[in-house]
């Protein structure tokens, strides 16, 4: 509030000064956050020194009582009011809108009253480091871990794309072009936005996965990390448009969304020691939020009894895509330990939301929990590269003090980084407002049950919906109870059947569960997906490529169980698979038991002579 004394001083300042109680230790640390924040645009002097207060005509028991602000025209504040004053334009804007004011001076006399308690309230929240953390370090190594997991997937991907997306693979991305080109004219550019239309054949695929790892490297070693930042989200994008079904898993969406982000925080050269603007950081942060947030959400709209009763764990590590040794062990942990971890992992995905924003503490208690989650997750089952970039993403929760120094790409200088430049913070800002109203409107409408935001929303999400960017999450939201799993089965005559094993999937009851992430083998996972439900459309495809004898999709399992040629016939079996209890797996060897529940697939043939195009 405005001071009621005198209004002008006797000297006035050349620029403001704030005066505060250098005996308080609220004081020095609040005075330490808006030092960082005005720079050498405002002094800050204790009303301590000598002859201070004469000089201004301050009386003392108003400086005692609470900060100062003297203006270079002679005006005084005090309180909250000097305080919305010194943080520069936006703040006393918002000192001025309607009941911010009086609110702000309740809670500053309070504080003022209880200075000792608030001291140690904010050394709690926020530890010994007074100023406001840098996130320099936390970009470099937000960066430096983008990078590599761009690396895996495509690294992954390189040796799996002919399979799947070649000239003689299941889904050809070719085709698939082809079609939308004489369907979809000019809009096609819109609604499938790839690379690829320059050129989808099997030489471009692999090109373009080598050059997501040429470049991936390069980010990691801070090579031009803005450019490389948006080279890697276009090609992965452009795999994903045409990568279809096995593409369009919720952390090839994370990727595309952690990939877009990135440009709000990648510096345009190098590793300067340069601030990322603060809008990057909070949609980072939000990012982090959504994806806990939507996660638990998910669970609890489902309805879904597992998940209400806490038994959601006793089937989880049984009955997962791609399960480890470890995950079969914690299939056997005692049923109370179960429920315990269902609801703790209810309460990470929950809780944690709430601490994103907190301040510096409670978001670093957010982190290790959030760590300590996908750690476990990652240990008992395979899961690509979603439970390193979600950790990866998660480092936003943090600030430089939390991260250790190491040299190299990673290290940083001892002083402190500058702020970004005023036209990179107002591009950060252009670029995020549309990507904030998307995410919170799908995270408000989970909220409410409903869409919220009207035909200006809708038409938003129908225009950017393309770039897969901005996303919902909520992994097993419905837990799956039962094992079903498929056998591909070929014959030469109809009566005797080879099996095509997979390399990572349950196969062989004897072989135990491999750990394969961060690679993600596409199809073992598909299987999964398609023993659930109907046979899919991609599935006959597998099965006319198996017959056809395309070397690029026999080379996605363990062996060729037909080296001399391919099969005449070909069938899909349906199997329950069940883990064995400890017992019997010392007696038999065996990881799995089985049995056969009928035909997924019925025998069937292709025409002679119909070869592989």
């Amino acid at each position: 509030m405005k001071h009621n004394g005198p209004p002008r001083v006797r000297l006035p300042p050349s620029r403001p000064i704030v005066i505060y109680d250098r005996d308080c230790g609220f004081c020095r640390r609040s005075v330490a956050r808006w030092q960082a924040r005005t720079g050498d645009r405002v002094r800050y002097l204790p009303f301590q020194l000598p002859g201070l207060l004469a000089r201004f005509a301050i009386p003392r028991a108003d400086a005692r009582r609470s900060v100062q602000l003297v203006l270079p025209d002679g005006r005084r504040f005090e309180g909250a009011a000097a305080v919305f004053r010194a943080l520069g334009t936006p703040a006393a804007r918002l000192g001025r809108l309607p009941l911010v004011l009086p609110i702000a001076e309740r809670i500053y006399r309070w504080i003022a009253r209880h200075r000792t308690l608030a001291a140690r309230i904010d050394r709690l929240l926020l530890g010994a480091e007074a100023a406001p953390p840098s996130t320099s370090r936390v970009a470099r190594w937000f960066l430096a871990g983008l990078g590599s997991i761009y690396f895996i997937s495509f690294r992954s991907l390189r040796g799996q794309a002919l399979g799947l997306w070649g000239r003689r693979g299941i889904l050809p991305a070719a085709e698939l072009l082809e079609q939308a080109r004489s369907v979809l004219g000019r809009e096609r550019y819109h609604l499938l936005p790839t690379l690829f239309w320059l050129d989808a054949s099997d030489g471009a695929l692999l090109r373009a996965c080598r050059l997501g790892e040429a470049a991936s490297v390069a980010l990691v070693l801070g090579v031009r990390p803005r450019a490389m930042a948006a080279l890697l989200w276009a090609l992965y994008l452009s795999l994903v448009t045409v990568g279809q079904d096995f593409l369009a898993f919720q952390w090839d969406a994370l990727l595309l969304e952690s990939g877009l982000l990135a440009l709000l925080v990648a510096p345009a050269r190098g590793w300067p020691p340069v601030e990322p603007p603060r809008v990057g950081v909070a949609m980072f942060r939000w990012l982090a939020l959504r994806l806990q947030l939507e996660s638990g959400l998910a669970k609890l709209g489902s309805h879904d009894p597992t998940w209400r009763d806490l038994t959601a764990c006793c089937y989880h590590y049984a009955t997962q895509p791609l399960p480890t040794r470890l995950g079969w062990a914690a299939h056997h942990l005692p049923r109370w330990l179960q429920r315990v971890s269902t609801a703790m992992a209810l309460g990470v995905e929950l809780g944690t939301p709430l601490l994103t924003l907190a301040p510096r503490r409670p978001r670093r208690i957010a982190f290790a929990a959030v760590t300590a989650l996908q750690a476990a997750i990652a240990a008992t089952g395979n899961y690509g590269f979603f439970n390193l970039l979600t950790v990866v993403d998660s480092l936003w929760l943090l600030d430089d003090a939390a991260l250790p120094r190491v040299r190299g790409a990673l290290s940083s200088r001892r002083r402190r980084p500058r702020p970004p430049s005023k036209a990179w913070r107002l591009a950060s800002a252009l670029a995020a407002l549309p990507l904030a109203i998307l995410s919170g409107a799908s995270l408000l409408g989970r909220l409410l049950g409903r869409p919220v935001g009207g035909a200006p929303i809708t038409g938003l999400v129908q225009a950017t919906a393309p770039l897969r960017s901005v996303n919902s999450y909520g992994l097993f939201a419905v837990m799956t109870t039962d094992r079903p799993e498929i056998e591909i089965e070929g014959s030469l005559d109809g009566r005797t059947w080879r099996a095509y094993g997979f390399r990572f999937k349950p196969g062989d009851p004897r072989r135990p569960p491999r750990t394969v992430a961060p690679h993600q083998p596409r199809l073992d996972w598909q299987m999964w997906f398609a023993a659930l439900s109907p046979v899919p459309p991609w599935f006959l495809l597998l099965l006319e490529r198996l017959l056809q004898g395309s070397p690029e999709v026999i080379g996605l399992f363990e062996e060729n169980p037909f080296p001399d040629g391919p099969p005449r016939w070909v069938r899909a079996q349906l199997y329950r698979y069940r883990m064995t209890d400890r017992e019997t797996r010392r007696r038999t060897g065996a990881w799995w038991s089985r049995e056969l529940l009928g035909p997924y697939v019925q025998p069937c043939s292709i025409a002679p002579g119909a070869e592989l195009r």
